[in-house]
């Protein structure tokens, strides 16, 4: 009867084009009234401690500090500075596109705020030199979901608030495995430049060592940055919510002294920011509804006592959550498919074994991959929008699924190593 109500009141709710946090809390109100006895109040008591949590305030002022330097331009100047040192590598600047997503991952947090700060500056760069665009949109789009892993990330920020799993153990979990992604990504640019030379043009310019450390000095103050917003974190200066705040106190000084940021851009940040984080905020409100009912009914227990009354190893269980991950990323944004699932699958994955930071990385790998699937990839809507529909969803979509199926592998990789994401956390 509790699944029946479940199913049908999420097919109900959710077909009917309802609000995405509104329909979850209405299913959750539903399972507390009918088969938990009316035990509404014990939801209202769950919303009220998350959202006056000192740790989620971390959120909105992250999505602020991603804004700002999107709204600066700090990102071209980064773009600008790194461009001289691929151009003698196979793929030449398409590496730029995954080493400049991998650093301003480390500051701004956000996928999509990634994507969109770099693919402003190397999708028209790239384009007037003569690449190939679908593979240009590829690589911005997969490097943009660095944003993601790359701590800050406010997708493992969110986690650990709404889950009481450790910031600073997966930020520092998130560090290796992006790293690796990111390298992954490059290598796959070799190989692809070296099967198919047409996707990189001739270029004659030949950047010389002077012209290289001339473009690493012209980024020094992003260190600066990156020390405010991680820095703090890791050597115990600052919590998350305070590092927060020093990064965007840090970007606002950089964006009027080194960047061009005015006092309207600075506002329409904080506007932008706020009705971002007013969106989150109603699908978290929902899911921590729903979150309550699902606790106090039970039902992460019975998921398991089924799998154990089939003899399903723990790996099957996870390979059952990732695929449902997959699938339902197909539909809905990173955040969203988040906040909607966690109540069930992080109850479930801790309970058959699992740490619960390696599981931080693994979903927020999962989330990554539905930013680059069809038909909501959000990373390829920004980007084939930037590029004025001179590529089209289809061959920004076919460009992606070899980066697709690196994170994939990945996923793979760090179920069978997961020293590789617990190795830096262990230190913590």
């Amino acid at each position: 009867m509790t699944w029946g109500i479940l199913a049908a009141s999420l097919v109900v709710l959710l077909s009917t084009g309802a609000v995405l946090g509104a329909g979850l809390g209405l299913v959750g109100f539903a399972l507390l009234h009918f088969e938990a006895g009316g035990a509404s109040q014990l939801a209202v008591m769950k919303v009220w401690n998350v959202f006056t949590d000192f740790t989620l305030s971390a959120v909105p002022i992250f999505i602020f500090l991603g804004d700002i330097l999107l709204a600066s331009g700090i990102s071209d100047r980064v773009y600008n500075g790194l461009s001289p040192l691929f151009h003698r590598v196979p793929g030449k600047l398409l590496h730029t596109n995954i080493a400049v997503c991998t650093i301003f991952g480390a500051v701004s947090g956000s996928s999509t705020s990634t994507a969109a700060a770099i693919g402003s500056v190397g999708y028209p760069e790239l384009s007037k030199r003569g690449y190939d665009g679908p593979t240009i949109i590829g690589s911005l789009a997969a490097g943009g979901t660095l944003g993601l892993l790359i701590p800050p990330s406010l997708a493992l920020l969110i986690y650990g608030a709404t889950q009481n799993v450790s910031i600073g153990k997966l930020f520092l979990a998130g560090i290796v495995p992006g790293v690796m992604i990111a390298g992954l990504f490059s290598l796959y640019i070799m190989a692809l430049s070296k099967a198919r030379p047409d996707i990189t043009p001739d270029e004659a310019e030949k950047p010389t060592t002077a012209d290289m450390l001339r473009g690493l000095s012209n980024i020094w103050p992003l260190p600066i940055l990156i020390f405010f917003v991680l820095g703090t974190i890791y050597l115990g200066l600052a919590t998350a919510t305070e590092a927060a705040a020093l990064g965007v106190a840090a970007a606002i000084v950089l964006g009027f002294t080194w960047g061009n940021l005015t006092p309207r851009k600075l506002w329409g940040s904080f506007l932008g920011a706020s009705v971002v984080f007013g969106a989150i905020a109603m699908v978290m409100l929902g899911t921590l509804i729903l979150a309550q009912a699902i606790s106090i009914l039970g039902m992460p227990q019975s998921i398991v006592a089924w799998a154990a009354s089939l003899g399903l190893s723990r790996y099957a269980v996870l390979g059952m959550i990732v695929l449902l991950y997959l699938v339902l990323g197909c539909f809905f944004d990173g955040i969203s498919l988040l906040l909607m699932t966690l109540p069930i699958a992080f109850p479930v994955i801790t309970a058959v074994g699992f740490d619960p930071v390696w599981f931080g990385v693994i979903v927020t790998l999962l989330m990554e991959i539905g930013m680059i699937t069809p038909p909501v990839g959000l990373n390829l809507f920004v980007l084939v929008t930037m590029s004025g529909q001179r590529v089209n969803l289809a061959q920004a979509a076919w460009a992606t699924m070899p980066y697709w199926l690196i994170m994939l592998g990945a996923i793979v990789l760090l179920t069978l190593l997961p020293g590789i994401v617990l190795f830096l956390p262990s230190f913590y």
